[in-house]
């Protein structure tokens, strides 16, 4: 059955939307739905982060302790995501990737929802890990998903939209704890159940793109026996072991600093930022659930940054090219991070800062899905996906932690190290002097 279809040429900004066949937008909505509530599990934990451990910690935690248990925390979700990422984009590439997908939604959904029931930061810790490897599998199968999807044309720009799901995710976390706040921060992770309602759509009304489906074709074939040359023999090699062959590993490097340098500059603010929010607002004399409202509404004017910046992405990489356009999102995050962590000691420009800076701190995130599937063919794409998104994840998971440790030193101060952590958006810029520009090329199969 087939699955894509070529895009007719756009009339309008917007027309080439027309061309969709019905599979192709329901691909595209369960990725874009499935990333919104995946990311929005993210926020939850950060927005809730302070109180939570402030009633686990026995009631009078110093601002240290947080910062340390709160880094410990952080950095075990990062690496059941980094685990999720790496398991799950192998398997994607062997058992398909919408039966991949709904797998991880079940998992992440399940473990948002025990967070709440947790009695200490230890088993906060170990619903946090599982909860992460759901979250980090579901975008990892819903990047080559939709690009397999969206093959043909304009997959640049429906990835881009696609990734807008990652923006909306803060938008839904921070009205989430502006509603849910007041009454506590457990009620706040129980409503991270509702994904789970996406596996009635994907169980029902899903099938494999064609690129996969070739890609299983062949490989029944040539496990009968068939697999006369070098070429079908690396085919059939374990995938992982695929990344490192010398027509992959350059490309294998090039996403691995790429998605080194942006997870390194994000996930430290989106740990921290609302933490960052709160003492602040503690100064101007806001404290508890006064301010989680002011806090839930910046947190959802950064993610509305987030979504045009996510959304823009596309359309500017198709304009000047992908490198150009990933260049350009890691120096406005490098601008505006620095602005808002070094330069500002008031709460007032903040709103107006955070729409900027999220529609570059986010939104370079579309590059992940629009540019590192673009450098593999089908066969290994989910899992160089997975391993680009998952050895940076590893590596950036201590990043929280060791900002919270550095928020000590600096006189419990967590503005600083969310400013160095910023910086790191360098060797994303450096992975794009290192790599291949893809606009013109087709999506290698």
């Amino acid at each position: 059955m087939r699955t894509t279809g070529v895009i007719g040429p756009a009339n309008g900004a917007l027309g080439f939307v027309r061309g969709f066949t019905r599979y192709q937008w329901l691909v595209f909505f369960v990725a874009w739905a499935g990333w919104s509530l995946d990311a929005t599990d993210f926020g939850l934990f950060s927005l809730v982060l302070r109180p939570a451990l402030t009633e686990l910690l026995g009631g009078n935690p110093s601002i240290a302790e947080i910062g340390r248990v709160g880094g410990i925390l952080s950095t075990v979700g990062l690496l059941g995501w980094s685990l999720g990422g790496f398991a799950f984009g192998i398997i994607a590439d062997y058992i398909g990737r919408v039966r991949t997908l709904a797998i991880s939604i079940l998992i992440y959904s399940v473990f948002t929802g025990l967070q709440g029931l947790a009695h200490s930061p230890l088993e906060l810790g170990v619903y946090r890990f599982f909860a992460g490897i759901g979250t980090g599998a579901e975008i990892i199968v819903g990047i080559p998903l939709v690009a397999e999807a969206f093959a043909e044309s304009h997959r640049a720009k429906i990835l881009g939209i696609m990734m807008t799901g990652g923006a909306m995710g803060a938008i839904i976390g921070g009205q989430v704890f502006a509603l849910l706040g007041g009454f506590g921060w457990r009620y706040v992770f129980f409503a991270g159940v509702a994904p789970a309602l996406l596996l009635l759509l994907i169980r029902r009304n899903m099938i494999e793109p064609e690129h996969f489906a070739a890609v299983r074709e062949r490989r029944r074939t040539l496990a009968g026996g068939r697999a006369a040359t070098a070429e079908d023999r690396e085919f059939l090699r374990f995938v992982p072991l695929q990344l490192f062959n010398r027509q992959l590993r350059f490309s294998t490097l090039v996403g691995l600093l790429f998605a080194l340098g942006t997870l390194l500059a994000i996930w430290t603010t989106v740990i921290w930022l609302p933490t960052i929010q709160s003492l602040m607002l503690e100064k101007e004399g806001i404290k508890g659930a006064a301010a989680a409202p002011i806090i839930g509404h910046n947190m959802m004017l950064w993610g509305i940054g987030g979504i045009i910046g996510y959304a823009s992405f596309g359309f500017i990489a198709d304009l000047i090219g992908r490198r150009p356009t990933v260049a350009l999102y890691n120096i406005g995050t490098l601008v505006l991070g620095l602005t808002l962590f070094l330069a500002v000691d008031s709460m007032a420009p903040y709103p107006y800062l955070l729409v900027i800076y999220g529609f570059f701190v986010l939104g370079v995130f579309s590059g992940h899905a629009v540019y590192i599937p673009e450098l593999f063919p089908t066969h290994v794409r989910a899992t160089a996906v997975s391993f680009c998104n998952g050895s940076a994840r590893v590596i950036t998971s201590f990043g929280p932690l060791v900002a919270g440790l550095l928020a000590a030193p600096f006189g419990g101060n967590f503005n600083k190290p969310a400013a160095i952590m910023t910086c790191f958006a360098l060797l994303s810029i450096y992975a794009m002097y290192l790599g291949r520009e893809t606009r013109a090329d087709p999506l290698p199969r």
